[in-house]
């Protein structure tokens, strides 16, 4: 994937199949690089929740994923994100196996366990 900065209120992210353009109404509005790992983390675990209830046999109405997160300092970064997940049909049994099937998320699991970031300037 690969994520232009088109302008100051505008990202255009190439991937497969094609672009996806991504545009505020001015900077405030932005969709920042933190909304971006939010979104990837709350679009996985709704995923892997997903496919679960599937497997599981348990409806998915009103199924829904809300992530926030909290600064930390030293350096400047996400240091907390808290995932709330709305599931009206869910019985109250399943609730904790749902959570563990949550943990599941590749990105869920990439945050707890930090890969090593090599970087370099190329031509």
């Amino acid at each position: 994937m690969k994520i232009l900065l088109v302008g100051e209120d505008r990202l255009r992210l190439e991937a497969t199949p094609g672009p996806l353009t991504i545009e505020a109404a001015s900077a405030e509005q932005s969709y920042s690089p933190f909304h971006m790992v939010a979104s990837g983390l709350a679009v996985c675990g709704l995923s892997v929740l997903a496919s679960w209830a599937a497997h599981a046999g348990l409806p998915t109405d009103g199924l829904a994923i809300e992530v926030s997160w909290r600064f930390a300092e030293r350096p400047h970064r996400v240091g907390r994100y808290d995932i709330a997940v709305h599931w009206p049909g869910l019985p109250p049994e399943r609730r904790e196996v749902a959570l563990r099937a949550l943990r599941l998320c590749p990105i869920h699991q990439t945050l707890e366990h930090p890969p090593e970031i090599h970087a370099e300037v190329v031509p």
